[in-house]
């Protein structure tokens, strides 16, 4: 069973890679960070139905039954996201691309699907976990991808930081307590899952509490620019084509 789950780790491990070095191969003349972004992006799609299919359909339902005994199709999900978080943990410090936070919600998400794979329980909230940590992440890489090719500050920026804040807000924070509170109630799951799920969602609130000024940041940015232009009217109309008394 273990050589079974090395093996579906190291494989994943592999495509993730080698997508990466092809995404690199055909993005030659992009930096190495889009090809990154690029193979995020994938993860994250794939991610997201994967885990919503096992939460809303396939179940159990992660609310009700934490610490349930895994599905086999939890398995190889998490198996395949396990590769990934390798993979971008080992590129984020190779690079050297990312802070602290970063890296740390990398190493408990890492530890924490290593632990339900080794247990064999726990995949239900894990794969919770897994789509709440990642329904944010398409808009995520959609922003950066904005910037990169100068379309950021534009309508499609705004709406992909509004989604964004709205769901992060909404998931992580708000079903995730939920979550949380239905993990540390229930008796089945073990204490170091239930310490595991605590860190998680500090680190969680680590991350809204900088979205939440970056949203303020650019919401008084977006005032004093309407406010500009809302004053600029009464002239221009006035030196143009009708006085405003």
């Amino acid at each position: 069973m273990a050589l079974a789950l090395c093996l579906q780790v190291l494989g994943s491990l592999g495509g993730w890679l080698s997508l990466y070095i092809s995404c690199c191969h055909v993005n030659k003349h992009r930096s190495y960070e889009w090809s990154c972004r690029l193979v995020t992006l994938a993860h994250g799609v794939l991610a997201i139905g994967l885990s919503a299919y096992i939460g809303f359909i396939d179940g159990p339902w992660p609310f009700t039954y934490p610490g349930s005994p895994n599905t086999p199709l939890q398995v190889h999900v998490l198996c395949l996201t396990l590769g990934y978080f390798i993979f971008d943990l080992g590129w984020c410090i190779y690079f050297q691309s990312e802070g602290a936070l970063v890296l740390a919600h990398h190493t408990l998400s890492i530890l924490g699907i290593a632990t339900a794979l080794v247990l064999g329980e726990s995949g239900t909230e894990v794969n919770a976990v897994l789509f709440g940590s990642e329904i944010t992440n398409p808009l995520l890489q959609l922003r950066w991808f904005l910037r990169e090719t100068g379309h950021y500050h534009s309508f499609a920026g705004d709406v992909a930081d509004f989604l964004f804040v709205a769901l992060f807000t909404g998931v992580r924070i708000g079903l995730g307590a939920r979550l949380l509170f239905c993990e540390m109630a229930s008796p089945k799951p073990r204490w170091f899952m239930k310490a595991g799920g605590i860190a998680m969602y500090a680190v969680s609130w680590c991350f809204m509490l900088s979205i939440w000024r970056f949203a303020w940041r650019k919401s008084i940015k977006k005032y004093h620019a309407w406010r500009s232009r809302w004053g600029e009217e009464p002239q221009r109309k006035h030196n143009g084509h009708l006085r405003v008394h």
